[in-house]
């Protein structure tokens, strides 16, 4: 039966070779499979009748009953439309057509009873319906009662397969499997488990349904069986990566990591960085190489659980590596692990594109006779002259600013390749972690080390522009520093570096010099001139910093107290966030102003107010997830890579997480999928693993 759905599309009665060509192109519909898994977006009642009068009331379809009055055609080429005055027993209303007029003229035959279908707009004063459904009367079903609705194109819809033309086609597949069992890829316990009705049952219920309910049970069902057979792919990637693939197995902790715990650690650690600890000790332990990604919001001590990490490593004999995505955050990480181990023999050195000829060569060989433990740098340590005594940890920090192909080349700085360690302060909600990473091991230090003040964060309109000046000063008298933070987008680029430099400027005269000093960057500045500015602002020669998001990663300035983000409605949530965590990070009260014009968008409103009311970066990652969908989240290509048909991440997560437990428990039960009821589970993961690229494997 399952070699049925493989049939391909054109020969199913209705469609033949240039429908088939239309389908597969417009839809992606190669086989009866595929068009039985065209499901519809949404239901539409077909069982009651509005009247024209109550046109104004309704906020979505109506269905009319009534007569064409008269028929025009008027305009010429793209202008031409096609309009129909129908009555009801309250009124008339225009039926309004720009294409396709050769299909509809022979159905508005004057004084013929029919039913009209479609979604009224407002013209003027006037309403009308632009290209409704009509129906003669006398073919009207009585039974209908929720229609589907299918997604369709303007190319499908001028060759007769809108919504309706395509539910056809459905109907009469459905009506051709009818006498065939359907197969199941959901296991029949699972299914009883979960009270989910079989697949012969569902599919008729999700394409014409009874009643919501049971539609929605249907969907339901659908949604598990995609999720089940995406994490039944992710964790079989995810076993063939750690067979492939051996690590060093580090058999204690080690002197170095208990003489820097007990004697110089200036801080305690929270309940979650020892949690996290112990995950990254048990995979280390394992002799399979640790590929994990550690999630944590701006501040909660990351590096602090990345250089212990390297210490367990030393104390094994290996080395630990760092490296950061850029020059001022290579010294940051530098600067912060050197003054930690200040009064250890652990010996840190820092390379980067900067280093100079002689220094390198030094560090080179101190690098290769294992007098150097820890090398903090950029990109400079994927060079292929950097080699290592034994390297056997690696930390990435923020990850998504590395290539792949560029991270496998610290694969090969040792024979066994190095465990790995991917930091990101990006909050990634728990869906998407799930799923995107589903290969790798996640762990979240989700508490903030004690002491730190949350920062307050205001939404502020430019009128009140004023008053935030008079905020700065009083910020700078007590000794703070300030960002400035301008929006800088592609599309609109040359305009907003016109604002950023009357912006630059405006601050430039309300804080004038010798009193106060304001350091700009952006983009286009040349490197050298860009790091000047951004050492100025960290060594506290300037106190305000006026900036495009450049500064979004990394800087690490305790003494800047205020983040002032100008027109806050053009940044998504997880930008604001990380924009917002620059400050925060010394004993200080922080803040964080969100500056606005007064006209905001919906999203706009929730993605500010959302800012407003909390600090947590994972409640503000879930947000963002709602408004903006995975695709723009992780990035278009890796979201098109999982090719979901039905289920949604931003509104699915309990699902996706109930089908993560289910397919390890039946990888525990049966992990080559050799049972015969798991056999469609089995053939769905083949054809999965051979066609897409392992995009998740982060190292």
């Amino acid at each position: 039966m399952n070699d049925l759905l493989q049939t391909p599309i054109e020969f199913l009665k209705g469609v033949g070779p240039q429908r088939a060509q239309l389908l597969r192109a417009e839809l992606g519909i190669a086989t009866f499979g595929d068009l039985l898994y065209h499901f519809p977006f949404r239901y539409v009642d077909r069982s009651s009748y509005q009247l024209i009068k109550d046109v104004h009331l309704t906020d979505g379809f109506m269905q009319l009953k009534g007569t064409i009055i008269g028929v025009q055609e008027s305009g010429i080429g793209k202008n031409k439309r096609l309009t129909a005055r129908f009555q009801d027993e309250s009124g008339v209303i225009e039926l309004l057509w720009f294409q396709g007029f050769k299909w509809i003229l022979p159905s508005l035959k004057p004084g013929v009873l029919l039913q009209v279908f479609g979604k009224p707009k407002q013209y003027g004063k006037g309403w009308n319906i632009p290209h409704p459904e009509i129906t003669e009367w006398s073919k009207v079903d009585e039974n209908t009662g929720w229609q589907p609705v299918y997604s369709s194109t303007e190319k499908l819809t001028s060759g007769g397969l809108h919504s309706r033309g395509i539910h056809k086609l459905i109907n009469a597949l459905l009506a051709q499997l009818g006498s065939h069992s359907l197969p199941d890829a959901i296991p029949v316990k699972l299914r009883e488990e979960l009270r989910l009705p079989e697949f012969a049952r569902a599919i008729v219920s999700i394409h014409n349904p009874n009643d919501i309910p049971l539609a929605q049970l249907a969907r339901t069902r659908f949604k598990l069986e995609e999720l089940l057979h995406l994490q039944i792919e992710l964790l079989l990637r995810k076993t063939i990566t750690m067979q492939r693939t051996p690590g060093n197995v580090l058999t204690e902790v080690g002197e170095v990591f208990h003489n820097f715990y007990e004697n110089h650690m200036p801080f305690p650690l929270t309940n979650a960085q020892k949690r996290v600890l112990k995950e990254i000790r048990k995979d280390m332990g394992s002799g399979i190489q640790m590929n994990r990604l550690l999630q944590g919001d701006v501040g909660s001590g990351k590096t602090v659980v990345a250089l212990l990490t390297m210490l367990m490593g030393i104390g094994n004999g290996f080395q630990g590596a760092i490296m950061a995505p850029t020059e001022i955050l290579a010294n940051q990480h530098f600067i912060g692990i050197q003054e930690l181990l200040a009064n250890t023999d652990v010996k840190v050195a820092l390379l980067t594109g900067s280093t100079k000829k002689a220094a390198r060569r030094v560090l080179h060989e101190g690098l290769l006779n294992g007098e150097i433990h820890i090398l903090v740098g950029t990109h400079a340590l994927l060079e292929d002259i950097v080699q290592f005594n034994n390297l056997g940890i690696v930390v990435i920090d923020e990850q998504h600013r590395f290539g792949v192909a560029q991270r496998a080349r610290m694969w090969k700085k040792n024979t066994v390749p190095p465990h790995v360690l991917i930091m990101t302060a990006t909050p990634i909600p728990r869906t998407l972690a799930m799923t995107f990473y589903g290969d790798l091991d996640v762990s979240v230090i989700d508490e903030l080390p004690p002491g730190r003040k949350p920062i307050t964060t205001q939404h502020k309109y430019d009128k009140d522009r004023l008053v935030v000046f008079g905020f700065m000063r009083s910020e700078i008298a007590k000794g703070r520093q300030i960002y400035v933070v301008y929006p800088l987008i592609q599309e609109s680029e040359k305009l907003d570096y016109a604002n950023l430099m009357d912006g630059f400027e405006s601050i430039t005269r309300s804080f004038p010099l010798p009193e106060y000093k304001v350091s700009i960057v952006h983009g286009q500045m040349k490197p050298e001139d860009k790091d000047y500015e951004m050492r100025r602002f960290v060594q506290g020669d300037t106190q305000i910093m006026v900036a495009t998001t450049v500064i979004e990663v990394g800087v690490n300035v305790p003494n800047a107290s205020v983040m002032i983000i100008e027109s806050a409605e053009r940044f998504g949530l997880s930008q604001l966030h990380q924009l917002r965590g620059r400050v925060g990070r010394g004993a200080e009260q922080s803040f964080c102003i969100l500056m606005s014009g007064d006209k905001l968008s919906r999203d706009s409103k929730k993605r500010i107010s959302t800012m407003v009311r909390t600090n947590d970066g994972f409640e503000i990652s879930e947000v963002d997830l709602e408004l903006r969908g995975p695709g723009d989240l992780m990035g278009t290509q890796q979201s098109g890579d999982l090719d979901l048909r039905i289920a949604d991440l931003a509104k699915d997560g309990p699902l996706v997480a109930l089908a993560r437990d289910k397919a390890r428990e039946i990888l525990q039960l049966d992990p080559r999928l050799e049972r015969s009821e798991h056999y469609l589970l089995k053939k769905e993961a083949l054809r999965r693993l051979k066609d897409k690229p392992n995009w998740a494997e982060i190292s």
